[in-house]
């Protein structure tokens, strides 16, 4: 229990400044501090190595605090916004191939898989669309779904701002399991999802925890640390795991709030390597690196199998820089101000940049032939071509 609000169950750190302060997106690391909000760094001026321009543009709905981002199919984009509006468009040219109001706010989405569309609500319910856009289950989880629901060996997996993971049955939405985690007193908003790879579904936690449980039964494989809350006050021992783990064939790894970057082997959950390092926005990873968003909007490159540091561009300081995400050769970040960025993967520099709409990136840049493809916080989506 939070000593300093005695009166309060557990509480949100993200929704009491955003009550205070309206959106705080720009800059989390401020949320803590009694010193004016950090500027933003200014656009550095450079040589495109690239020409990052948009293909094409389409309308949603705005996102209203929540952090939608696009399903990505072969042929198709599947794309959601808070009002409700559910939309298939062209993944070729944008075009809107059918649109329809799903009858709830939506706080989750699009997770695509299993010609399954779905979407969360902040009700607790989760809904699933077929690839026409036809109802075909809905099912009432325990309160406000957050992250992208996830769906693999006829599983649906979604999890709810109360700490609760929930397996569904992807025919017709029945639950198989449900795993339940103790939050601290005090968290940090954000909408983490999970991780589905190799039979396990890996989850970070509040309180610095990682998961690893079994996809077809729920079982706990294993826990371990990422990192561990220190501190006098409440707000200093705050040590969230606020983005989805990444992993490849053999470790898995997450980054937490105030705490470290760390990497677990995927099946006994020791301890690889670990190192400071403070995150919110998130993490990813390729064939040789991991790459991190640290809480400054800095963007860090790591070497993934010791953790050694390679570079870091911190020309994105203080930007609401989102997690990275590889896209062909290049690194690809958005902003709060609506900028994507594409970083050099030898040193970081920057190689293309282009503007949207001025309102957040609010996911993380997804790669599609040749480009990426981002959401705003106005419910613009963006195809952006290499």
């Amino acid at each position: 229990m939070n000593k300093l609000i005695p009166m309060l169950p557990r509480i949100s750190v993200f929704a009491l400044v955003a009550a205070l302060a309206g959106c705080s997106s720009m800059n989390p690391m401020n949320w803590f501090s009694s010193s004016p909000a950090e500027k933003p760094t200014p656009l550095v001026e450079f040589k495109p190595a690239v020409n990052l321009k948009a293909g094409w543009q389409a309308k949603i709905g705005k996102a209203h605090g929540y952090a939608f981002a696009p399903g990505l199919s072969a042929d198709a984009i599947y794309v959601a916004g808070y009002d409700g509006q559910l939309a298939r468009l062209d993944a070729g040219n944008g075009a809107t191939v059918w649109q329809i109001a799903t009858g709830d706010k939506l706080s989750a989405g699009v997770g695509i898989g299993e010609d399954l569309e779905l979407v969360g609500t902040p009700k607790g319910k989760l809904l699933a669309f077929d690839s026409n856009g036809k109802p075909r289950w809905q099912a009432q989880l325990s309160s406000e779904v957050l992250g992208v629901p996830q769906v693999a060996d006829g599983i649906v997996v979604a999890r709810t701002a109360d700490g609760h993971i929930y397996a569904l049955d992807a025919k017709d939405g029945k639950r198989k399991w449900m795993y339940e985690h103790t939050l601290p007193a005090l968290t940090l908003r954000s909408q983490p999802g999970v991780l589905i790879t190799q039979g396990a579904v890996f989850a970070g936690y509040a309180g610095g925890k990682l998961v690893a449980l079994a996809l077809d039964t729920g079982a706990v494989g294993w826990e371990a640390s990422v990192a561990i809350p220190k501190g006098a006050s409440e707000i200093e021992r705050i040590a969230d795991v606020t983005s989805t783990p990444v992993a490849d064939n053999k470790q898995v790894c997450a980054a937490a709030y105030q705490g470290r970057v760390a990497c677990f082997d995927l099946r006994s959950g020791n301890l690889n390597w670990a190192r400071e390092l403070s995150s919110v926005a998130g993490i990813t990873m390729d064939d040789s690196n991991l790459y991190v968003t640290n809480d400054k909007g800095e963007v860090v490159a790591l070497e993934k199998t010791r953790g050694a540091s390679l570079w870091t561009q911190d020309k994105l300081r203080a930007r609401g820089t989102t997690a990275p995400h590889r896209a062909g050769a290049y690194l690809a970040v958005g902003d709060a101000q609506g900028y994507v960025h594409l970083l050099a993967l030898d040193d970081g520099h920057f190689a293309g940049r282009s503007a949207t709409d001025g309102s957040a990136i609010i996911s993380r840049p997804l790669p599609r032939s040749g480009g990426v493809v981002v959401q705003t916080a106005n419910g613009n989506v963006y195809a952006l071509a290499l």
